[in-house]
């Protein structure tokens, strides 16, 4: 018999519901990109004649709102726990999303929609985040992280497909209106699912005692009562929390990082058309394997520390020296245009384009599994939500100005798109690197937070 079945696996079922709902969170979310061709076309042809800047307005304030929502949302975990926390995200972003549907053609109505629609979003993280932090040993977070992350890649993979399926059997309206609500009503078929499988580990009666301990295994060897996940009363102000460089560390790596995904995820459909003239339905397939990717990405990623660490490397080592390596692939997005170029590769070139953006979008969310795990690494269990909330919110904000920044380049140099899409592959080249030197610098003490 295994240590495993010693142990327990039902860990691993609370990490399957995490993966459910962050693949409904980014299949909600990823509608709007698949959207952007009809919401474009003029008005005389059918479509609501929107610019590219308009677009970026409703992506980027979508970004503003999810950000400015993650600090409360981390610190509304905390104080109310994961299993009521989440529920209510995911209702608020499931309702929000299906009134996408009603909003018409007017910019400003779906801005202000998708805007509370981003502040529901806002929670998924905070509390998917604090979960593993409850229900996972430190060894094991970056795994379980990395898992539930990926249903970032497949939400996105199943938008890649559903939306212009819609679209191709609906027509563009009304499918469009359907691709909101097929997607929102989802949600609520995980709810039940959540409310019947969900508890914390000291109330979870399916839970086994040898798992419990091997969950907090890391208290026991530091000699601390494994309760800490029933703690949340010993609240931790945010003032009191950004004293500390281990949080801007995070704040930072978001901040740099998490534009990068929100650029691929809103403007990849874009950049295909408008670099290699594919179609609407064209575009399904190569979105769809660059997500797919990244799935191996994002569990790949979370592994390496687990590796490291088992090989008898400290953990912070680990995890510093896997995202070293991990921020070195994305500096290939510098060769994108390069490879993407027609006059030299002919038609391989979109093929070339697409494995450099696959490889960097698989480096991305490695990075991601990684960076989210350093916090439960430093920070107590009940002050995991506020931070991951503060880190979220910098993200939130670097990805607003990917959005902005996309919509101004994309709009200014309209006749040659090339030119806009190479700086923003420059800018999403370098993010990581820089971010690695920055979070390196202020936690090069490797201390860990006592509170």
């Amino acid at each position: 018999m295994t240590k495993e079945n010693i142990v327990g696996r039902y860990r691993w079922v609370i990490a399957t519901l995490l993966l459910f709902s962050t693949t409904i969170n980014y299949m909600d979310r990823q509608v709007i990109s698949y959207l952007k061709e009809f919401f474009s076309t003029p008005i005389e042809k059918g479509g609501f004649g929107w610019s590219n800047t308009d677009f970026a307005n409703l992506t980027g304030y979508f970004t503003l709102f999810y950000a400015g929502v993650t600090v409360f949302a981390g610190w509304f975990i905390d104080k109310i726990g994961t299993k009521l926390g989440l529920a209510l995200s995911l209702i608020v972003w499931s309702v929000f999303g299906m009134l996408s549907a009603f909003a018409g053609s007017t910019v400003t109505l779906h801005i202000v929609i998708r805007s509370l629609f981003g502040i529901g979003e806002g929670g998924n993280f905070p509390a998917s985040i604090k979960t593993v932090a409850e229900w996972f040993p430190k060894k094991e977070r970056a795994l379980a992280t990395g898992i539930f992350n990926s249903g970032s890649n497949i939400g996105a993979m199943i938008a890649a497909l559903f939306v212009p399926w819609c679209l191709a059997n609906w027509g563009n309206d009304p499918g469009w209106k359907y691709a909101f609500i097929i997607t929102g009503a989802l949600g609520f078929i995980w709810l039940f699912f959540w409310f019947a499988l969900y508890d914390s580990p000291s109330k979870h009666k399916k839970l086994s005692k040898g798992e419990f301990n091997y969950i907090h295994s890391d208290d026991l060897v530091a000699h601390v009562a494994p309760s800490e996940d029933v703690a949340v009363e010993q609240k931790v102000s945010w003032l009191k929390l950004l004293v500390f460089p281990q949080t801007w560390a995070f704040f930072m790596g978001k901040f740099l990082t998490d534009g990068v995904w929100w650029f691929l995820l809103f403007w990849l459909p874009d950049y295909l058309k408008k670099q290699f003239g594919m179609t609407g339905e064209q575009v399904m397939w190569p979105t769809f394997i660059v997500y797919g990717i990244a799935i191996f990405g994002s569990t790949f990623g979370g592994s390496i520390p687990l590796f490291l660490i088992n090989r008898g490397m400290p953990v912070y080592k680990a995890r510093m020296t896997a995202m070293l390596i991990i921020a070195l692939f994305p500096i290939l997005l510098l060769l994108t245009q390069y490879f993407g170029n027609k006059a030299i590769f002919g038609d391989n070139a979109s093929i070339l384009a697409i494995t450099v953006i696959c490889i960097a979008a698989a480096a991305h969310q490695a990075w991601s599994a990684n960076l989210f795990t350093t916090v439960s690494d430093m920070f107590p269990k009940r002050t995991v939500g506020s931070v991951i909330g503060i880190g979220t919110m910098a993200g939130g904000i670097g990805g607003f100005i990917i959005q902005k920044l996309a919509g101004h380049l994309t709009d200014y140099y309209k006749a040659t798109p090339q030119i806009a899409y190479s700086i923003m592959f420059a800018v999403c080249a370098l993010a990581y690197i820089i971010a690695w030197i920055i979070i390196k610098s202020l936690t090069f003490k490797n201390k860990a937070i006592a509170l």
